[in-house]
């Protein structure tokens, strides 16, 4: 099989029809996709590995306001953050964090556990306390917070509700990568949701549900409703239906993300990549903020 190195990543699935989305803002938003998806393309060109392409991109996204993983996560119902992230090699390896509140970026937390022998998901004290063991410089909560998510907080109660219909809404980010050598990885990254139970884990942590990656069949990254994408493990239902159901990865997400998940309310979307660099990036939601490339083609962004 030849491998043709391919990367996408998305900042969420979005609630805004294209009608109701201002101009100016997609155009600064398609700008951001841009410049992180050069950071791990930077990586696959030099002929890196999948899995530092994939957090390139994820700690990119994390470090961008408007996204809501790391610096700008959304806040739950105290007015207090929880960060979660995974990242998963297509070897198998994998580690993920959740309840974060003091590591600057949560993928790279992650990124140590996948390397960590014998554990692969640590949550709330436990993560943190690990994080200053391993010697993360800690950051106050308040670097997360930022006045746009403290007003869609105070809106959302006012609401009585968890999510919000805003232009400012964007959503869990990720990134999935195939390189040249043919392997593959994915990563995720999130806040969870505006005014959320404290404590509430979604999939985007959960290997097998959010995030998943197997060198034999493709790697996934999900936004969108995490309660359902959880129930349904989507991202490892993906990589089965192509590994044990022969289907092919369009065919495999066109089933699962337009047929399986809108009956259940399972709203957003997913990007995938198989080990030859086929791209897949979907979504059943009005939106999915995403940006792709491959070996050859320029680099496209997109939202609607």
């Amino acid at each position: 099989m030849s491998h043709r190195p391919a990367l996408a990543l998305h900042g969420g699935a979005g609630v805004l029809p294209q009608d109701r989305f201002p101009a100016d803002l997609a155009e600064a938003l398609q700008a951001d996709l841009h410049r992180c998806l050069a950071e791990g393309w930077a990586v696959l060109d030099a002929g890196g590995p999948a899995l530092d392409a994939v957090c390139a991109c994820v700690a990119a996204l994390e470090a961008i306001p408007w996204f809501n993983a790391g610096h700008g996560a959304v806040l739950n119902a105290d007015g207090r953050v929880e960060c979660d992230a995974a990242v998963m090699a297509g070897d198998g390896r994998c580690g993920a964090v959740a309840g974060i509140r003091s590591v600057r970026q949560p993928i790279h937390l992650a990124r140590r556990l996948l390397e960590e022998p014998g554990l692969v998901f640590l949550a709330g004290a436990g993560a943190e306390a690990y994080a200053r063991r391993e010697r993360f410089e800690p950051v106050d909560e308040s670097y997360f917070i930022t006045p746009q998510r403290q007003a869609e907080l105070a809106q959302a109660r006012q609401l009585g509700t968890v999510s919000l219909d805003t232009a400012e809404r964007f959503g869990t980010v990720g990134a999935v990568a195939c390189d040249a050598q043919g392997r593959l990885a994915a990563a995720t990254s999130t806040g969870g949701l505006t005014n959320k139970t404290p404590g509430r884990i979604g999939d985007s942590p959960v290997i097998g549900a959010g995030t998943y990656a197997c060198d034999d069949s493709c790697a996934v990254s999900c936004t969108g409703i995490g309660e359902v994408f959880l129930r349904q493990v989507v991202a490892h239902d993906i990589a089965a239906r192509l590994r044990y159901g022969g289907q092919s990865l369009p065919a495999a997400v066109e089933t699962v993300v337009m047929e399986q998940l809108p009956p259940l309310g399972g709203e957003g979307g997913l990007i995938a990549v198989t080990p030859a660099g086929e791209l897949v990036l979907a979504h059943n939601s009005p939106s999915l903020y995403r940006a792709w490339q491959r070996a050859g083609d320029p680099p496209r962004a997109a939202i609607f």
